[in-house]
Order: structure tokens, then C-alpha cells, then sequence
């Protein structure tokens, strides 16, 4: 960024919830680089534009994705001479709005980050080189016939080493373990929960609902149907109280049947009374907000202090429960995150139990989700319950 300052600007795009790490990097760094933040309500983001952005003087934008998309107009006008986005794999499908927006920025260099460049498949591989090198990585047929996946799959090896010399050039790989040689490990525990009673009721409910969809599933209806029980099967394992009348009431009160009438619960609850105990500190993952809502009901009910960042957490409420579980003797014994919304990008390395109420059908989502606290800074072992 320095050596190309010469009144070319940059642009920084990122998750929301790194936005504010970013800034602080920048003025660590690089603070003779003027940097703006555009992020916040469309009126607030109205004056950045008018009072920061247009007027010039500055060097680097940091904006979310979400802002990429909406203030598309005033991003394509600028030569950039950096574009670099974080946690790229957010770009991995070349159809996705986002990745054909970033397609249009104007840019002299582009600079992809990410710790999983290949999820999927290799499609989703060459999407992201299609970004960098669009020249040289035009087709996607092209790219498949180069490894000829049928034949390469027979032979791991040779699938991997073929895809070592194709990203050599482009890639600089920085491992954990090379950058941080004492980094703790961190340890995986499967557990494996039985239904509660009401549980299994409301699973029996759901399965006898649809019978004749689950012995022939044959039709793309039919296929669309099945794919929403399975659904529903998973809010069951979660918590019964996800659906409209599980919970006793009315009158309805937090107590202890909130965790009795849930096998997961029933162990969350004396696993986090023992790690309270212990000194522990915990991050708790989960796809769905419903579930979230009991779990805060839930540390309510404990009396235990925590922070909890979703979808819907604004800007400026997740860079206070991220500061606020942080800070030194912070009093927040659990950390409460949406997977998706919360399992990218952040630092959570105070944490040293990680608790993934319920997996992602994607394995490199639970993944990125755990390295929330194992990660360079980290000071202990890291536990994660699965």
C-alpha cells in the first residue's frame, strides 16, 4: 500500500464484523495512510460519501459487502489500485451478486484472502482465480480439463499436486503452525445425546406428518418436501421449543424445563456449570436465531453473563460484545454467535471452549467457526464440543 500510494486509492472489503479490526491494523501499521470506514445507515453513509469520500485526501476504504452492493455507483468510479477482499470465499460463486459487482471494480492489483480457498469444489477454486487472473483462468471448462477430476480423483496425489503447481504463482500460503510455534493445540470431543421425551414425541410427530413422502421421495416436489423435514428434524434435535406450542404455558417461565425437555441441553447445562468452575471461558455456535434465543434464555435463567451476535446484529453492537467479551477481567463467561454471521473473521482467542450446538452441512464452515479462538494469540488448550 505504500509503495503505490502515489494518489491511487484502495479498497478493503470485509465482513462487517472485522471492519473495525481492519481500521485498527491500518492505524497500527500503515497510520501515515488515511483510512475511512464506510459502513453504517444510508443517511450515515450519505455523509461519509459527501463529507469524507468525495472531497479526497484519503487513501483506503474499508466497507462490508453488504455496502459494496449498495453503494456499488461511488465505489466504480475510482482507479483502484488495490482491491483486496477478506474471507473470500464469499466470492466462490461467479453468479452471486457480490462477485459479479467486485468483477466491475477497476483495479491495477487484486488481492484475495481467505483460509479456505478450496471448500467445495474446484469450481468454487476457479472462481476465485477467474477474479485474480480473469485473462488466464477465462473458462471453467479449461480449468476441469486441466486436472481431469474423474481421472485425478482415482489418485489424490496427483490431484493435489497438480493443484500446487497451478496455485503456486499466485498463492502465498502462511500456516499457523509456521507463524506461531508454541500455538496450543486444540481438541475435538464428540458427543453423542439421546432424545428427551417431549423430544421424541415431536420428532414422531414430524416423521408420521409426511410418511409417504419419506417411502418415495421420487418427484422434485416430493424431493423439496423431504429436504424440509429433514429441516424440521434438525429444529427437534435443537430444542422442541422452537415450534409454536412445545413450550408448557401459558403462563411461560424460564426454569429448569427449558433444560429437561432437551437432550442437548440436559448436557450443555452440567458441561458449562463444570467449565464455569473451572475457569473456563465459551463460545457457543448455532445455525438458527430461535436457538439462540432459548440459549440466552437460558444463561439468563443460569445467571450467566454473555454477549450474542446474529444476522441482525448492527454494526456497532458487535464491536461492543466483541470488545466487552475481550477486555481484560471481562465478566462474560459465554459468547452466544450465529455460524454464519459470527464465524468469520473475528478474534475470539480469549475463549478456550468452543461448542458448536449444531454443524453446518459444510464441515469448513464449523471450522472457520472454531478458529474463532484457535488462533495466534491463544494462551491454552482449545476444547471443541461438537
Amino acid at each position: 500500500m505504500k509503495l503505490c500510494r502515489k494518489s491511487v486509492p484502495h479498497l478493503v472489503i470485509s465482513p462487517k464484523s472485522t471492519l473495525r479490526n481492519w481500521m485498527n491494523e491500518l492505524r497500527r501499521w500503515v497510520p501515515s495512510l488515511n483510512s475511512v470506514c464506510l459502513i453504517g445507515s444510508q443517511d450515515e453513509r450519505s455523509r461519509i460519501i459527501q463529507e469524507e469520500i468525495e472531497p479526497g485526501g484519503w487513501d483506503v476504504v474499508v466497507t462490508s459487502y453488504e455496502i459494496v452492493l449498495r453503494e456499488s455507483t461511488i465505489l466504480k468510479k475510482y482507479n483502484w489500485c488495490y482491491v483486496i477482499i477478506d474471507e473470500a470465499h464469499r466470492i466462490k460463486n461467479e453468479q452471486s451478486k457480490l462477485s459479479k459487482m467486485v468483477r466491475l471494480l477497476k483495479s491495477r492489483n487484486r488481492l484475495l484472502i481467505t483460509g479456505t480457498p478450496l471448500q467445495n469444489n474446484l469450481h468454487e477454486l476457479w472462481a476465485l482465480l477467474n477474479f485474480l487472473l480473469p485473462d488466464v483462468f477465462d473458462s471453467a471448462d479449461d480449468f476441469n480439463a486441466w486436472f481431469d477430476t474423474q481421472k485425478c480423483l482415482a489418485d489424490d496425489k496427483d490431484l493435489v499436486t497438480r493443484l500446487h503447481g497451478i496455485l503456486k504463482p499466485f498463492l502465498l500460503r502462511r500456516l499457523k503452525s509456521d507463524v506461531e510455534k508454541k500455538l496450543p493445540p486444540k481438541i475435538e470431543t464428540k458427543l453423542y445425546v439421546g432424545l428427551a421425551p417431549l423430544q421424541r414425541q415431536w420428532y414422531t410427530k414430524i416423521l408420521m406428518k409426511d410418511i409417504d413422502i419419506l417411502n418415495s421421495a421420487s418427484g422434485k416436489l416430493d424431493k423439496i418436501r423431504l429436504l424440509n423435514i429433514l429441516m424440521q428434524l434438525r429444529k427437534c434435535a435443537n430444542h422442541p421449543y422452537i415450534f409454536d406450542g412445545a413450550e408448557p404455558g401459558p403462563p411461560y417461565t424460564t426454569d429448569k424445563h427449558l433444560v429437561d425437555n432437551c437432550g442437548k441441553m440436559i448436557i450443555l447445562d452440567k458441561l458449562l456449570i463444570k467449565l464455569k468452575e473451572q475457569g473456563s471461558r465459551i463460545l457457543i455456535f448455532s445455525q438458527m436465531t430461535r436457538m439462540l434465543d432459548i440459549l440466552e434464555d437460558y444463561c439468563i435463567w443460569r445467571n450467566f453473563e454473555y454477549c450474542r451476535l446474529d444476522g441482525q446484529t448492527s454494526h456497532e453492537d458487535r464491536q461492543a460484545s466483541i470488545d466487552a467479551y475481550n477486555s481484560p477481567n471481562s465478566t462474560k463467561f459465554v459468547f452466544m454467535l450465529s455460524t454464519r454471521a459470527g464465524g468469520l473473521g473475528i478474534n475470539l482467542a480469549t475463549a478456550d471452549v468452543v461448542v458448536l450446538y449444531d454443524s453446518d452441512w459444510n464441515p469448513q464452515v464449523d471450522l472457520q467457526a472454531t478458529d474463532r479462538a484457535h488462533r495466534i494469540g491463544q494462551t491454552k488448550t482449545v476444547n471443541i464440543i461438537n
